[in-house]
C-alpha cells in the first residue's frame, strides 16, 4: 500500500486493512480491503478491476471500472457512484446522490438516492427510494419501491410501489400499491394485490389479481381483473374479464368480455364482439356489434343492436334500435323502438314502435305502432294508433286499450 497526502493506493492483488483515509483511495485489480471499524474516504474511491471491501465504506464518490466491486457492508457516497463497464454488489445498505452503473447493481439492504441509472440489471433485497430509476435490462426489488419515475428496457419485478410513472418494454410484475400517473408496458403486466393508477396501457396482457382503481385502461390483447375495477375509460382489443363489478365512464371491447358482477358506465359502451354481464348493465349509450348477455340492461339514451342482445329482465332505453337481422331475447322497453328488417324480438314495450319488413315480434304494447310489409307480430295492444302495411301479418286483431300493462324495469 502506498500513501500520500492526496491518495492511498492499493496495488494489484493487495490485501490491506483501512479505517480513515485522507484524500482519495485507488485500488487496482484483485484487491481486498478490510474495514478497521469503518472505511471512511475523505475524497473519491476508485477500483480498477475486481475488488472486495469487507465492512462498511463511506466516500465522497466511488468509481468501479472493468470488473466487479463487492462491498460486504454498507456503501454510502455523498455524491456519485459510477460503474464503467463494471458491476457493484453491496451486502448492506446503499446510498448515493446519483448512481450510474453500466453492467449491474445488486444491493441486499435498503437503497436510497436521487437517481439510479443501470445499463444491465438492478437488483435489491430490500426497499429502494429515489426520484428517478432507469434500467436498461431487468429490475428486481424485494421490498417497497418509492420513486417519481421508473423505466426499464426489459422487465420490472417489484413488491409494493409508490410511484408517479412506471414503464417497461417487456414485463411489469408487482405486488400492489399506487402509480399516480401512468403505467406503460409493451408486453405483460401483473399486479398480485389491489392497485390504484392514473392510467394503464399494456400492448399484450394485463392481469390484476385484486381490485383496480384508476383512469384510462388500454390493453391490446387480454385484460383479466379478479376483483372490482373502477376506471375512466376502458379499451380492450381482444379478450377481457372483471370478476366483480366494473364502474367507469366509457367502455369499448373488440373481442370477448365477461363481467362477474354488474357493469355501470356513465357514458358509452361499444361491443364489437361479445360480452356477458352476470348482473346488471347500465350506460348512457349502448352499441352492440356482436352479442351482449345480461340480467338487465338500462340505457339512458340509445341502445343500438347490430347482432344479438339477451336479457332476463329486459333491455330499456329512451331509443332502442334493432338493426337488420339482429335478435333480441327478453323484453325490450323504450320510448321509441325500431325493429329493423328481418330482425326478431319477443315482447316490446314503448311509446312508439316500428317493425321493419319481414321482421318477427311476439307481442307489442305501445301507444303507437307501425308494422311494415312482410313483418309478423303475434299480438298488438295499443292506446292511440296502429298502422299496418298491406302485407303485414298480425296473429290476432290489434287491441285498443285504455291503459297499457306496467312495463318491465
Amino acid at each position: 500500500m502506498v500513501s500520500s497526502m492526496s491518495e492511498t493506493r492499493v496495488p494489484r492483488g493487495g490485501r490491506v486493512r483501512l479505517g480513515a483515509v485522507e484524500g482519495d483511495l485507488r485500488a487496482e485489480e484483485n484487491t481486498r480491503i478490510e474495514a478497521d471499524g469503518k472505511i471512511s474516504v475523505a475524497g473519491a474511491a476508485r477500483f480498477d478491476g475486481n475488488a472486495e471491501v469487507v465492512g462498511d465504506l463511506e466516500c465522497r464518490s466511488l468509481t468501479a471500472a472493468d470488473g466487479t466491486v463487492r462491498v460486504t457492508g454498507n456503501l454510502s457516497a455523498a455524491e456519485t457512484v459510477r460503474g464503467e463497464d463494471a458491476s457493484i454488489e453491496v451486502g448492506g445498505t446503499f446510498h448515493a446522490r446519483r448512481t450510474d452503473v453500466d453492467r449491474g447493481l445488486r444491493v441486499e439492504g435498503a437503497a436510497t438516492g436521487e437517481e439510479f441509472e443501470v445499463g444491465g440489471i438492478l437488483e435489491g433485497g430490500d426497499t429502494l427510494s429515489a426520484a428517478k430509476v432507469s434500467v436498461g435490462g431487468k429490475f428486481h426489488l424485494a421490498g417497497k419501491l418509492s420513486a417519481r419515475s421508473v423505466e426499464a428496457g426489459g422487465s420490472v419485478d417489484v413488491a409494493d410501489v409508490e410511484l408517479e410513472s412506471l414503464e417497461a418494454g417487456g414485463l411489469i410484475h408487482l405486488r400492489g400499491g399506487s402509480v399516480s400517473r401512468s403505467i406503460e408496458v409493451g408486453g405483460r403486466f401483473v399486479a398480485e394485490e389491489s392497485l390504484t393508477f392514473g392510467s394503464l396501457e399494456a400492448g399484450g396482457t394485463a392481469e390484476l389479481k385484486g381490485d383496480g382503481k384508476g383512469g384510462s385502461v388500454e390493453v391490446g390483447g387480454v385484460l383479466t381483473v379478479r376483483g372490482n375495477l373502477a376506471f375512466s375509460s376502458l379499451e380492450v382489443g381482444g379478450l377481457g374479464s372483471i370478476g366483480g363489478d366494473g364502474t367507469g365512464e366509457s367502455f369499448e371491447v373488440g373481442g370477448k368480455f365477461h363481467v362477474g358482477g354488474s357493469l355501470r358506465v356513465s357514458r358509452g359502451i361499444e361491443i364489437g364482439g361479445s360480452m356477458d354481464v352476470k348482473n346488471d348493465l347500465t350506460a348512457d349509450r349502448l352499441e352492440i356489434g356482436g352479442e351482449v348477455t345480461a340480467r338487465s340492461a338500462v340505457v339512458a339514451a340509445t341502445a343500438e343492436v347490430g347482432g344479438r342482445v339477451r336479457t332476463e329482465i329486459g333491455l330499456k332505453a329512451t331509443r332502442v334500435v334493432l338493426q337488420r337481422k339482429s335478435r333480441a331475447v327478453g323484453p325490450i322497453v323504450g320510448g321509441t323502438v325500431e325493429i329493423g328488417d328481418k330482425a326478431r324480438a319477443e315482447d316490446v314495450y314503448g311509446d312508439a314502435v316500428e317493425v321493419g319488413e319481414k321482421a318477427e315480434v311476439r307481442r307489442i304494447f305501445a301507444a303507437r305502432v307501425r308494422v311494415r310489409d312482410g313483418a309478423s307480430v303475434d299480438e298488438i295492444s295499443y292506446t292511440e294508433s296502429v298502422d299496418l302495411d298491406a302485407r303485414a301479418h298480425v296473429g290476432a286483431s290489434p287491441k285498443k286499450v285504455t291503459a297499457l300493462p306496467t312495463f318491465p324495469l
